[in-house]
């Protein structure tokens, strides 16, 4: 295995990355990273300041501002990352409702986004790294070593991220899921800045019907023939 090793896992809200990209990491005993989780936190950060997300200088000085901070978990939980902001644990405030409303909005703006992607390539650089998000095989890491872009459906995303919301214990309807899900593709797939678009040389996996261990399988057998053809 190289040890430099890098794969990137892009896709849209719900379509498995964070599931196949620790189950993956957990196999190749790499780290894994959810860009998506440094966004959130930015997002946190704007609601908890009071700032209006439509002001887009405002949200940009304070992403440039504040000190974000990605710390792995314990050897017994070691897939699990801890996010801090400004020396804060916002591990579980990300996953509200109001900043799952809100991160789309946030993740257009371009400053945001270079802030973002400065950091994560300062992580990637180190390798042996699986990094999941929406951009990371076209803009943050395009010299990655595997790209994969997973798709699904945006009924069977819903239905995904319905049932973690009810497992979780929150009181939301599947209208709403969907609602939320439909509108982060819109604003994910037309933004300006880095939309969400497979990398030219991706393996694009379609994850309906398909469990996350097949295609976790399914991309090891990516990686090992890359690996053979080395």
């Amino acid at each position: 295995m190289n040890e430099k090793m890098v794969i990137t896992i892009d896709g849209p809200a719900a379509s498995g990355k964070s599931s196949v990209g620790k189950l993956l990491a957990e196999e190749l005993n790499f780290m894994f990273l959810d860009t998506g989780e440094m966004y959130r936190a930015v997002t946190w950060a704007v609601l908890n300041r009071g700032i209006a997300v439509e002001n887009e200088n405002q949200v940009s000085d304070l992403a440039e501002t504040i000190n974000i901070k990605i710390l792995p978990g314990s050897e017994e939980d070691s897939l699990r990352n801890y996010i801090f902001v400004d020396g804060k644990d916002i591990t579980e405030l990300i996953r509200t409702n109001s900043v799952n409303d809100k991160v789309s909005q946030i993740s257009k703006y371009k400053t945001v986004r270079h802030v973002l992607t400065r950091i994560q390539q300062k992580i990637g650089s180190k390798g042996r790294i699986i990094m999941a998000g929406r951009d990371i095989g076209t803009v943050v890491l395009p010299e990655a070593d595997v790209k994969i872009f997973l798709k699904a459906s945006a009924d069977e995303r819903a239905k995904r991220r319905f049932s973690e919301e009810k497992n979780k214990g929150k009181e939301i309807s599947f209208s709403e899921v969907l609602e939320n899900v439909t509108m982060r593709d819109r604003i994910d797939s037309n933004r300006k800045i880095a939309p969400l678009i497979p990398a030219a040389d991706a393996h694009i996996i379609d994850t309906d019907k398909k469990s996350i261990q097949d295609v976790v399988n399914e991309i090891m057998r990516i990686v090992k023939r890359l690996e053979n053809s080395g």
